[in-house]
């Protein structure tokens, strides 16, 4: 596609756009004059869809009038409710409906999985991550090597990019695991780097794991509605996400778990609880625990309904829209501001998200001079500052527009 640099362009982008019309199911944060601020925060907290409310009253008023006969006799009954978004869920990442299931946080999930998938022994004790990982998966892998009674420094393998690059190759990842590959127990990855908006080779990193006997899991927070996801088919096994972030569930809401059914009937190790346990005798307390075979299975306790009513809002726009058609409009959206910003003449910024991406663009600020992002925020801009010197910009197509990224282009044009 051809883009220019008019503002006509980005209103025409806008009447053609097969989407626009969600723009208008979502509330879009007013500025103190009235006008709605240009939101491109969607990568760190979704905006609230306007049938989020409904979802979430509806059990109220359940609760309200049956109090725990709810469980059974809600219109959406509490006792299977998680089990409503397993087929979204699905869908979106590419797996079974026996692989997913809605359960905790993130990092509690990062937890449980890691407690199944690394077992490290004499041989392979190992775990390779990013260098620049979210600061919580690293605290999570540090704390289970730990646990082991192993030394982090000599355990964990980070990686990083080749010097004056910002993004880690596929090869070096590769030389890697071939150099080191009889000692790795496991290799966990975002699939989507939160800092640089670096998308993974999912497909050909765990292939290339798997022949040399390494287990790998996904850190989807940043992946999870954002960018085409196949897990079952890639064999991945295991990946944890959040809700609250592409999937517009609502601050820290509960997130979700895929878990490849080819380690349903194994005999992995893990954390129990009773609402992992078989659903045919569950009720009648029985003391040892019978594993449901899926990813049920790994469940602890019964989940926070209203969350998942707020989470269940959410998964059925993305039910009518589909993932096709969100990454379509991403890619337009995210080339078109690359576009824009590539004809801004400034030392000052430039991108280091590679073309492998999804709606984020990381703009790195020479200096870390945190006084421009301040600046595009007084303007009415919502994005978001990592340190020491990224600023994050993420439209996202279900609510943002290509005038929003048209007005974000202009303002830091004019700041510059």
């Amino acid at each position: 596609m051809t883009y220019n640099i008019s503002k006509d362009f980005a209103l025409e982008m806008d009447v053609s756009d097969p989407l626009k019309s969600y723009q208008e199911r979502f509330y879009i944060p007013k500025q103190k004059n009235g006008e709605k601020h240009i939101y491109l925060c969607g990568n760190s907290l979704g905006l609230q869809s306007k049938n989020t409310s409904d979802f979430i009253e509806q059990e109220l008023k359940d609760w309200q009038n049956l109090g725990v006969e709810g469980h059974f006799h809600a219109k959406n009954p509490w006792l299977p409710y998680h089990e409503f978004l397993s087929a979204s869920y699905s869908r979106i990442v590419g797996a079974k409906i026996s692989e997913v299931v809605a359960m905790n946080t993130l990092s509690v999930n990062l937890h449980l999985m890691l407690v199944s998938f690394y077992r490290p022994d004499k041989n392979r004790f190992k775990i390779v991550i990013e260098d620049d990982a979210f600061p919580s998966d690293i605290y999570a892998v540090e704390s289970h090597i730990k646990h082991h009674n192993l030394d982090p420094e000599k355990v964990l393998v980070r990686l990083k990019p080749r010097d004056g690059e910002s993004a880690i190759r596929t090869d070096d990842i590769e030389e890697v695991i071939n150099n080191q590959g009889e000692e790795i127990a496991l290799l966990m990855l975002g699939g989507v780097n939160y800092y640089t908006g670096q998308v993974f080779d999912f497909k050909s990193i765990t292939k290339f794991c798997h022949t040399k006997g390494i287990k790998v899991g996904f850190d989807l927070a940043h992946a999870i509605g954002n960018i085409e996801l196949l897990l079952h088919e890639w064999q991945v096994d295991f990946a944890v996400w959040c809700s609250y972030k592409y999937l517009n569930s609502g601050p820290g809401s509960i997130g979700g778990v895929f878990i490849h059914s080819k380690h349903h009937n194994s005999k992995l190790h893990r954390f129990a609880g009773w609402w992992g346990h078989n659903k045919e005798d569950r009720f009648k307390m029985p003391d040892k625990f019978d594993p449901i075979r899926s990813a049920e299975g790994w469940q602890l306790s019964n989940p926070p309904i209203l969350s998942l009513a707020a989470i269940r809002a959410s998964l059925s726009i993305f039910d009518e829209v589909g993932m096709e058609a969100l990454i379509e409009k991403s890619k337009k959206m995210t080339s078109y501001l690359v576009f824009l910003l590539d004809n801004i003449s400034s030392k000052r910024i430039s991108i280091i998200t590679p073309n492998d991406r999804g709606c984020q663009i990381s703009i790195r600020v020479s200096g870390g001079d945190k006084m421009l992002f301040d600046k595009i925020t007084k303007r009415g801009v919502i994005a978001d500052w990592r340190e020491p010197d990224v600023i994050r910009i993420a439209p996202v197509p279900l609510y943002n527009s290509y005038l929003d990224v048209f007005n974000f282009y202009k303002i830091l044009e004019e700041i510059l």
